[in-house]
This record gives structure tokens, sequence and C-alpha cells, in this order.
């Protein structure tokens, strides 16, 4: 009995793979053949059962073929959208792309032009990463705006340019903050100026002016005595002007402290730099000293011989 049942289950197994094998064999020789009506047929079928794989097997055989007809349009559009279905946002963008360029006066153009932009947004990477896709992304989302001020999708475009300028302001922000962390002031210095600058409207704002005052104070610090003053000026500056730009700023108390050091070290560099002028002098006029004796005890030495 349990040998019966092994050779029906064997004999079931041999059965699926026949017809897996059938079904397998049926694909490969529709893509041979040159029955092209029917492969554009079977590949509009697969395209909308989800077999996207082997939709695109067909759609690729075809578009050489049907370069010029009347269903190349169509085909084209299909291709595209195969590709975005598969994720291979890459090549999507290129066709939706050459779409776009291609067929400008179809009712499908709009679409092709937003969804070739809308792929450099899906491949716009985290903000820690290079951001190239990203600044790509802003600038065919652009020209779609551009092309298309009056259709439906600028809300979406104008709403995905955010998100992206989002993520430029963060790397920018975190670029700038990596500087003081690892303790390179004067860079972090610049990069919050220029991040501001870049992002007036950054929700960053107050958090990179009170990171500014004290990445300046850590600067002056790490200054030659000779530059310290200065530089701990500048902090002083940039803390009132932190006060008058956000009177109730969360790091009012934290700036208020930097200021009040800086202000100090200020003092003490002032008699550091006085002890080191006055020990300076007093070394001079006891090598100039040294010096007249040393000249006198040589006129005496002369006198003398003479």
């Amino acid at each position: 009995m349990f040998k019966n049942k092994l050779n029906i289950s064997i004999s079931l197994l041999v059965i699926v793979l026949i017809a897996f094998a059938g079904c397998k064999s049926k694909y490969e020789k529709l893509r041979a053949s040159n029955d092209t009506a029917k492969k554009y047929r079977e590949a509009v079928r697969f395209y909308e059962k989800k077999d996207y794989s082997k939709a695109l097997g067909l759609f690729d055989d075809l578009v050489q073929k049907y370069r010029g007809t009347a269903e190349a349009e169509d085909l084209s559009y299909y291709f595209a959208y195969t590709h975005y279905k598969m994720r291979d946002y890459t090549t999507a963008r290129y066709h939706f792309k050459v779409f776009a360029d291609t067929y400008g006066s179809s009712a499908k153009a709009e679409e092709c032009r937003f969804m070739a932009a809308y792929c450099f947004y899906l491949e716009s990477p985290v903000y820690s990463l290079d951001q190239e896709n990203t600044i790509k992304a802003i600038e065919s989302l652009q020209l779609f705006i551009n092309l298309y001020p009056k259709s439906d999708r600028v809300p979406e475009a104008s709403k995905l340019i955010s998100n992206l300028r989002d993520k430029l302001e963060t790397k920018s922000y975190a670029n700038a903050k990596l500087f003081l962390d690892i303790g390179d002031y004067k860079s972090a210095v610049i990069a919050f100026r220029n991040s501001a600058r870049d992002f007036p409207d950054t929700k960053y704002a107050e958090e990179m002016e009170f990171l500014s005052i004290k990445a300046q104070a850590l600067y002056a610090k790490a200054s030659f005595e000779i530059k310290q003053e200065e530089r701990y000026n500048e902090a002083i500056k940039m803390y009132d002007e932190f006060v008058q730009n956000y009177p109730s700023s969360k790091y009012l108390k934290e700036a208020e402290e930097i200021k009040k050091s800086s202000q100090k070290a200020i003092v003490d560099v002032r008699k550091l730099i006085a002890l080191q002028e006055a020990e300076m002098k007093e070394l001079q006029e006891r090598a100039k000293a040294a010096e007249a004796s040393k000249s006198k005890k040589e006129e005496s030495k002369e006198t003398k011989n003479k």
C-alpha cells in the first residue's frame, strides 16, 4: 500500500514537472516566433496579470520591430512602466523620458514626464549618502512644473520637491555638525553659516546659530594667544545676535555661559599676553645690559693694552 502511494506521488510530481516544462516551452516558443501581433497581445496580458518579468521579455523583443508603427507609442508606454513595476527605476526613467521626448503631443506625455522625475525621486538615497540623484530629482520635478504649470500633478511635484529639499537641508546640517564633533571648529563655523544661507527657512536655524557660537568659542580657545581675543569677541558678537533673534531660546542659558567664559578668557589672555610681553621686555633689557657690560669690558681691556 505504501509503495502504491509512493508511485502515485511520483506520478503526480512528474505530471506537474511536465506541465511546468510545457508552460515554459510555450513562452519560449512565443518569444522565438515572428508573430509580433500575438507577442504584443500576450505581453499586455502578462502585464495586466502583473507577471512583469515575462511581459518585459516580450516587450523587449518587440521594441525594435514596432519602431515607427502605430503601435509603437503604446508599446513604449508599457515598456517604461514594466521597468518601473520591476523597480528598475534607472531604466524606467530613461524610457519615460524617451516617451515624453518622442511623443510630446501624446495625452500620456505629461504623465511620462512626471514619472521620469518621480523615478529620480525614488532613487534619492538617505541624507547621509551622496545626493546627486536628489538634486537631479529636484531639477526634473521643477522642469515638469515649468512645462505643465496647470497640471493636476503640480501639487504632488511641489510636495516631492519639498521632501527632497528637506533631505538636502538635513545633510547640510549634519555635515556642519560633524565638523564640530570632530573638532574642526573653524570649518564648523563656516559650514553652519553656509547652511543657514542656503536654507534660510531651515528648521535647524536656532540650533545651528547656537552651535556656531559654541564652535567659534572653541575655535578661539584652540588658537594662538595673540588671536584669541579677536576670536572670542566674535563669539560674543554672535551671542548678541543670537539673543536678539531667539530671546526665548532653550539654548539661552548655555549660550550665556559661553559668553561669560569668553569674556573671562579675554581677560585671562590679556593678562597672559601682558605677562609674556613683560617677560620679553625684561629679557630684552637683560640682553641689552649684558651687551653693554660686554662692550664696556672690551673697551676697558683695549685701554689697558694701550
